[in-house]
């Protein structure tokens, strides 16, 4: 699929380029053509530069791949690892919450990498998938970690499995996040940042019945997505 040239003024291609620059690049090729069809000329396209440059920071597509997730995902992992502090006596509720507002955080203004991520999952390439899951392993085992608590401390159900729980809570989020802001703005006239918030908050509610030992216990007041400080409480109704 041919990519549209980036928008910069006719001229010599410049001798040096951020790194960052051709990470957001690779990142737009990949969400395309996947990293197996992609090439580095095609990166170097859309990051205006000489292919050569590309190798002046990356040893190949798959080293762009990699700082590509590296940018992403130790961020997330540092958040929910202080979330799954046991010592963290927050209701389970209130901590799941947490887990959504930190993939808020992280990714709502990235769809580029979500959409990278799930074409890479899909194509089933075995070596990168690997390399995402690795990614993704940590991240899931703290999350899956505030499930086993919240088992212990009898607010949620016994029989839940919290590895599959930690899937359906997070999958759904990353839902939220590519669909709602392009649906609900037509059917119910909410901008996207609201219909992200009302969305999070109504899967939330319908998630906790499914995992709650008491269905009937409401949630509690949860920040506001769109508030940069999670601290400060501010309820949001579906």
């Amino acid at each position: 699929m041919p990519h549209p040239p980036p928008s910069r003024s006719r001229g010599p291609k410049p001798t040096k380029v951020d790194p960052g620059q051709l990470l957001d690049a690779a990142q737009a090729v990949f969400a395309v053509d996947g990293l197996q069809a992609a090439s580095l000329r095609a990166i170097a396209r859309r990051a205006g530069c000489d292919p050569a440059l590309i190798y002046y920071h990356f040893d190949s597509k798959e080293a762009l791949f990699k700082a590509l997730l590296a940018r992403r995902f130790p961020a997330i992992l540092r958040e929910v690892e202080r979330l799954a502090n046991p010592e963290d006596q927050r209701s389970t509720p209130i901590r799941l919450w947490e887990v959504l507002l930190i993939y808020h955080r992280h990714l709502k203004d990235d769809p580029g990498i979500r959409s990278l991520i799930r074409g890479e999952i899909v194509r089933g390439a075995e070596g990168l998938t690997q390399l995402i899951v690795d990614q993704i392993r940590p991240i899931t085992t703290c999350i899956r970690q505030v499930f086993d608590q919240g088992i212990a401390r009898g607010e949620l159900r016994p029989d839940l499995q919290p590895l599959l729980a930690t899937f359906f809570l997070v999958r759904m989020q990353i839902e939220i996040l590519d669909v709602l802001p392009a649906v609900l703005p037509h059917l119910v006239g909410l901008n996207p940042d609201a219909a992200i918030a009302t969305g999070m908050r109504a899967w939330l509610d319908l998630f906790w019945r499914g995992v709650a030992l008491d269905q009937s216990a409401p949630l509690p007041a949860l920040p506001d997505p769109s508030v940069e400080n999670t601290n400060a409480i501010k309820e949001i109704r579906p």
